[in-house]
């Protein structure tokens, strides 16, 4: 069994003086959601993905070792500059900042080196798409690879696993972009090596119906989130309803199993909008409460149930904590799905736009 004590280092055996390295990271779309967390980002409940093929985080670490004559101060402890899309970006580090300090423990070298963090995205930064996910998974390939220089022993697969433990960190997501089309975080009983700790690949069989599955996001609402995931999270503890929530999240997980197995996408539909409009629910029903959706959501939403009940195509949607739909359909009935969008989803987008994505396979070295 893996404790967080596992992925704090031995003593290194090699030196690097400077460096860079560049990891292209997708973000991802939760089939079941996970919602509500315990201290330290360990997940109230256990969440599926897909991991997103065109939507990604691209980051380039340059590092170059301190002077050692240097003294260090308590609030000066990490030394960095941050970068987004070639410009220097303030109101990002103070995250920077937290997720240093978070994983500083399993990370011993962080107060060795200075970082230049150059960061972008292949989607609108603003655009609603969860680019938490795509960029502390980045970063945090891009520090496993300077550790896998610091120790040369290092697996392949406690370079991965390390890696999606160091993105939890940051973001909860973040874990399930590291690696795998589909990919498990949370502790499920009836799903071998999965864990409250990173994110694994779902290690059972998947119908060819799920093979290149496809995801358009309507863009609704590109504004920011009216309520951040972290405040979103804690509106979990004392929720009237969080534990069956937490309990039917394990259910649509068990469900999915055997899903993927048969490929019955009647019934994958059923958990995929079951999962999405639960997450809105449970938002709808916390104190203070939200409504993430807007007029158009619903409208989209009902477009869909519409064309898949004169149509019989197997088209369906899901949701973040957002007003943004991701409409998600296998590949053979993707010209007609996207006919579909152009001529009677596009009307309810900001400015008409939206973007193609498919599942990937998680990050790639540059």
């Amino acid at each position: 069994m893996f404790t967080a004590a596992d992925f704090i280092p031995n003593p290194y055996t090699s030196t690097i003086e400077n460096g860079n390295f560049e990891w292209s990271t997708p973000s991802n779309i939760a089939l079941v959601k996970y919602w509500g967390k315990k201290d330290n980002q360990i997940p109230a409940n256990p969440s599926v993905s897909f991991t997103l093929n065109n939507c990604k985080t691209i980051t380039k670490l340059g590092f170059e070792k301190r002077d050692a004559s240097t003294p260090l101060s308590v609030t000066d402890g990490f030394s960095f500059d941050l970068l987004f899309e070639g410009k220097p970006k303030e109101d990002f580090k103070p995250k920077i900042q937290k997720f240093l300090e978070r994983v500083e423990v399993y990370l011993p070298f962080l107060k060795d080196y200075h970082f230049t963090i150059d960061t972008q995205n292949t989607f609108p930064h603003s655009s609603g798409i969860a680019s938490s996910a795509s960029g502390m998974a980045a970063l945090a390939m891009n520090f496993m690879s300077l550790e896998k220089l610091l120790n040369p022993e290092m697996t392949d697969e406690y370079f991965y696993q390390k890696a999606s433990f160091l993105a939890r960190l940051g973001s909860g997501s973040a874990c399930r972009s590291v690696k795998g089309n589909v990919v498990v975080w949370g502790n499920q009983a009836n799903i071998e090596g999965s864990t409250d700790l990173f994110g694994v690949e779902f290690p059972y069989t998947i119908h060819e119906n799920f093979k290149n599955y496809q995801d358009t996001i309507l863009l609704v609402d590109k504004g920011e989130k009216q309520v951040s995931s972290t405040v979103g999270h804690d509106l979990m503890h004392n929720h009237p309803y969080a534990e069956r929530r937490f309990a039917q999240a394990h259910e649509n997980l068990d469900k999915l199993i055997t899903i993927f197995e048969n490929g019955n996408l009647d019934e994958f539909i059923k958990v995929v909008e079951s999962e999405a409009l639960t997450l809105h629910a449970m938002m709808m029903t916390s104190m203070p409460y939200f409504i993430l959706m807007k007029p158009n959501t619903l409208e989209i939403i009902n477009a869909i149930w519409k064309f898949r009940q004169e149509t019989q195509i197997p088209v369906c949607f899901t949701l973040d904590a957002g007003a943004n739909v991701h409409v998600l359909y296998p590949e053979n009935v993707s010209e007609k799905v996207l006919q579909f969008i152009q001529d009677k989803l596009v009307v309810f987008c900001q400015n008409r736009q939206y973007i193609c994505d498919k599942i990937g396979s998680g990050s790639i070295a540059l």
